[in-house]
């Protein structure tokens, strides 16, 4: 991988979108949890937590392994989009702090972003124009265009494909450990951002850098080009 100096001009940016860009992680969990339990199934939030940042066909099997196959995991789902959708129609759907400071530093040193997500595409776009960030990107790459999902670096080579960059040459946000590991599987340098997971310490020592929020990530990049 490069030898990245700070600041850092990259080639293009790649973000996750929920957890990261939006803040839906936390919402969902509760969801997950309470919708479970009332049909009397104990779910935790461990078992809630390993699903962060990964594809829909590996969520399900998450649960599946932790519960059994009679788990009516599709009944709950279904039920979780239906109140989700409820309320973002209401409230629309809140972005991340800092994010704005961030969108337009890159805009501002003309660098395309866009977006890999575990999501489905019509999901994704839905949730991006509830938000308010119809538009903001180049791209989007989802987790049912590519044969594997997060932590495989598939969706995130994609992403830099997209851009017609090297991985190494771009930059990659996430705030799952799914994600980071997908990010350095790809050779794209990671920006962490938590949100409700602290990644274990392996997978801490592969980002490149770890910020508090989107907008102080701003300060990480600049005109100069990073330095081999």
């Amino acid at each position: 991988m490069v030898d990245i100096s700070i600041p850092f001009l990259p080639a293009g940016a790649i973000f996750d979108m929920d957890g990261l860009l939006l803040d839906t992680e936390r919402p969902a969990v509760v969801l997950w949890i309470e919708l479970s339990r009332k049909l009397g199934w104990d779910v935790s939030e461990e078992t809630v937590l390993q699903t962060v940042g990964v594809n829909e066909a590996d969520t399900k099997a998450a649960f599946i392994h932790a519960h059994g196959p009679e788990f009516p995991y599709d009944r709950i789902r279904d039920e979780l989009i239906r109140i989700f959708v409820e309320r973002a129609g209401k409230e629309g759907i809140p972005c991340r702090p800092g994010l704005p400071a961030l969108l337009e530093r890159f805009e501002e040193l003309g660098v395309p972003m866009g977006i890999a997500t575990s999501s489905d595409r019509e999901t994704a776009l839905w949730k991006l124009d509830r938000a308010g960030l119809g538009g903001r990107f180049s791209f989007l790459v989802c987790g049912d265009e590519v044969p594997r999902g997060k932590p495989a670096p598939d969706i995130f080579l994609l992403a830099a494909k997209k851009l017609g960059k090297p991985p190494a040459e771009c930059v990659g946000f996430e705030d799952s450990p799914a994600g980071l590991r997908a990010l350095h599987n790809a050779g794209i340098p990671s920006v962490f951002i938590k949100d409700i997971i602290e990644p274990p310490g392996d997978v801490l020592k592969t980002v490149w850098r770890r910020c508090a929020d989107l907008a102080g990530a701003a300060a990480l990049f600049g005109p100069e080009s990073p330095k081999a």
